[in-house]
């Protein structure tokens, strides 16, 4: 019995046991084979498990008549890249603009839709370089963010929007965003005029902060690798790595859906930091932002001790490192986040309904040697009062080091509330 006696359910059901590329295939056989494939339910399916579409929209985001085209445009958008390879950057844009849709719309609006092939070629043209794989890939889906950048002359804060976010600690203030091309082009030309090297190494300018305090990150088009600048980009031409060199793979002889460049590895893990909570959105006088202080373990240390609740965690300065100086060469600023549990701060069986801080101890380390012992009262000149519900005293301070890695670890004396305390009922 051949295949066209068989019933169109059983066809049905046959096609949809297959993947999109061999429904297609079945389609050229005839014309009712034609008819049964093109059923829009099979490429809803498709649709659905290959790029998690539950509308039929093409890579821009317009509207489509039929899940069928929806597939075919989508194929035809990207026919000359490994099908894998941009699967892999779309569930990465899909994790950081879901994040954005619940959380912080305004700077979703910043995302600029898609660069086009042409706008790419401008790019490498223009700046004599060839972008890698993936990053030609990500600029596919958006192409940076509109942001408006700080005026020197004004004002320090800039736009608060960067979809990478920041921090800030005593005036320095950073916040990061994704340069459009546009921009890349005009930015990295002027950039090269101070620095040679970029130039030669094929270097181009995709991410800054938006503020005045000066963060540069620079894709190395023949390597892949990401570098973000150093206090002495500008006089020594210092730039660090950002992404572990043993990850990046951009050879084409090995297998498609492995090959990776820093750019994208680098928002593949941004995008899995703000979904996990690790990294959350924070609204302060000048507007929200995203901040970069992670919050929650493991990537954040956290203690509750009779009541009081501390979390605390680190960050390096890239921009502000000395690779010249040995002394304090690396510099890392640190957050602390407290507050008290709702039931109070209990001491000796004893519950109080409030707390204040007195006194606080550091023990900082380089490599495990002890470089500083710190005793003394309040943090930044305050002593914070602690009550149950309030809202968290954070702080942020930093410290130099002569190592890449180091640790912090310390302790805070409360004072409790005599004049608040109450009998802990058992």
């Amino acid at each position: 019995m051949g295949l066209e006696s068989v019933g169109d359910l059983a066809i049905h059901v046959i096609l949809s046991k297959l993947g999109a590329q061999d429904t297609a295939r079945v389609a050229c056989v005839s014309k009712r084979f034609c008819s049964s494939a093109s059923d829009d339910t099979l490429w809803i399916n498709h649709c659905f498990h290959e790029l998690a579409l539950t509308q039929p929209l093409d890579h821009l985001g317009n509207p489509l008549s039929s899940f069928k085209e929806c597939y075919q445009a989508w194929r035809g958008a990207f026919v000359m890249y490994p099908w894998s390879l941009v699967k892999r950057v779309k569930r990465c844009w899909d994790k950081i603009k879901t994040w954005l849709t619940n959380n912080f719309p305004e700077a979703e609006a910043t995302l600029c839709k898609g660069a086009t092939e042409a706008d790419i070629q401008e790019l490498e043209n223009v700046l004599k370089v060839k972008l890698p794989l993936p990053s030609r890939i990500l600029y596919r889906f958006h192409n940076g963010q509109e942001i408006a950048k700080a005026d020197p002359e004004t004002t320090t804060y800039g736009s608060s929007l960067g979809l990478i976010g920041g921090y800030s600690f005593y005036s320095h203030l950073v916040n990061v965003y994704l340069l459009p091309i546009r921009q890349i082009i005009l930015e990295t030309k002027q950039t090269r005029r101070h620095l040679s090297f970029l130039r030669r190494s094929k270097y181009v300018l995709v991410a800054a902060s938006s503020t005045y305090s000066r963060k540069l990150f620079f894709l190395n088009c023949t390597n892949g690798q990401l570098y973000v600048g150093t206090r002495d980009l500008l006089t020594e031409g210092d730039i660090i790595p950002c992404v572990p060199h043993d990850l990046i793979n951009l050879h084409q002889e090995l297998n498609i859906s492995e090959q990776q460049d820093a750019m994208l590895l680098w928002l593949e893990e941004h995008g899995r930091r703000l979904e996990h909570g690790f990294i959350k959105l924070h609204d302060k006088g000048n507007g929200k932002s995203i901040n970069l202080f992670p919050e929650e373990p493991p990537l954040c240390s956290m203690a509750v001790t009779n009541g009081v609740k501390v979390r605390a965690s680190a960050l390096v300065i890239p921009e502000l490192i000395d690779l010249q100086d040995d002394l304090e060469k690396y510099l890392f600023a640190y957050s602390i986040r407290l507050s008290l549990e709702p039931q109070g701060c209990t001491i000796n069986g004893m519950s109080f309904s409030s707390c204040q801080l007195h006194w606080r101890h550091w023990i900082i380390r380089a490599n495990d040697i002890v470089i500083s012992d710190v005793n003394g009262e309040a943090v930044i000149g305050q002593y914070p009062l602690l009550r149950p519900g309030a809202q968290e005293f954070v702080y942020q301070s930093r410290m130099h080091l002569p190592t890449p890695s180091g640790s912090i670890e310390g302790s805070f004396t409360f004072i409790p509330d005599w004049q608040t305390q109450k009998e802990i009922l058992f």
